[in-house]
């Protein structure tokens, strides 16, 4: 069986269709399904079944790819394994998390991390979708959700806490909000449609204070948290944000401070197969120790 398009033909079943896996294996759709027919041919089985929204396994595929999914992770085991050294932190280590985590708090503190374990890569990835660590889409995860995988490790990072923000432009132009009340004076940002994680209760504050499931009408809408950031920071309005994004943020003070919303918490994850894997031991420990400087 041809390795390469065992490969490609486990890439598409996890994307679902060829369009979406053009973008992990970065081939054309064309040359994709030219190597799905010939792998059909050669195992003479129909490993596909094509329909409008997309392709479905077959019997047959839905064996083989228990079966590839099964190596693909075996093998990325092994690799890490031999390329790991027990005396020092070195090789690659692939990192996700979720968007708004990542760019405001993750990635400025990596190059501190790289200077200390100058022979190490790192890739990070930021997803709002939970990669899957299984088969090694990345190495180790900041999560905001406990794991319900058994075969993950996990421990608490950090509480995520929410609290209402404002810029002292908007503030001082329209007034500090002194109780939940003046908060119906006020303009409100929101999350639109597909909120992003880890938002759990976009409209909390939305309902604040309020009676009979009514809410207050945002003026503007926004499905990032870091483009709700930016919109708050420009004096839109008030909006609920988690605390690390404002961490060092100018001009952006905390309303109300006493009113706390939804709290999450965010978790480092790894597979058991990475448990002794000594860069990733050294980024969980560089981790915990920039957590430790900063109380959200």
């Amino acid at each position: 069986m041809d390795w390469d398009k065992l490969k490609i033909f486990h890439a598409v079943a996890e994307a679902g269709s060829f369009t979406k896996a053009t973008i992990n294996l970065n081939l054309s759709q064309s040359a994709i399904s030219r190597q799905i027919q010939s792998l059909e041919r050669n195992l003479k089985v129909q490993l596909f079944e094509r329909h409008a929204r997309g392709l479905a396994l077959t019997e047959n595929g839905g064996y083989l790819f228990k079966t590839a999914h099964e190596v693909i992770s075996k093998l990325k085991e092994v690799e890490t394994t031999l390329g790991d050294q027990k005396d020092k932190p070195r090789g690659k280590l692939t990192v996700t998390t979720v968007v708004s985590f990542g760019t405001t708090w993750l990635t400025p503190r990596i190059q501190e991390f790289m200077q200390l374990n100058p022979e190490m890569e790192i890739e990070l990835i930021f997803d709002d979708k939970e990669l899957d660590l299984s088969i090694r889409q990345a190495d180790v995860g900041i999560w905001m959700r406990r794991p319900k995988q058994l075969n993950y490790i996990q421990k608490k990072l950090i509480d995520i806490n929410y609290h209402i923000y404002g810029s002292t432009k908007y503030l001082e132009k329209n007034g500090y909000p002194k109780s939940i009340n003046d908060l119906n004076k006020h303009k409100f940002i929101s999350y639109g449609k597909g909120t992003p994680s880890p938002v759990f209760n976009p409209d909390w504050v939305l309902r604040l204070g309020l009676k009979d499931q009514k809410k207050r009408k945002p003026i503007m809408k926004v499905n990032s948290v870091y483009g709700l950031l930016l919109a708050v920071q420009s004096g839109v309005g008030l909006a609920a944000l988690p605390d690390y994004i404002t961490v060092s943020v100018p001009n952006i003070v905390k309303v109300l401070p006493q009113i706390e919303g939804p709290r999450t918490e965010a978790h480092f994850v790894y597979p058991q197969s990475l448990k002794n894997v000594v860069r990733v031991q050294a980024f969980r420990n560089f981790l915990y120790s920039k957590i430790s400087e900063w109380k959200f």
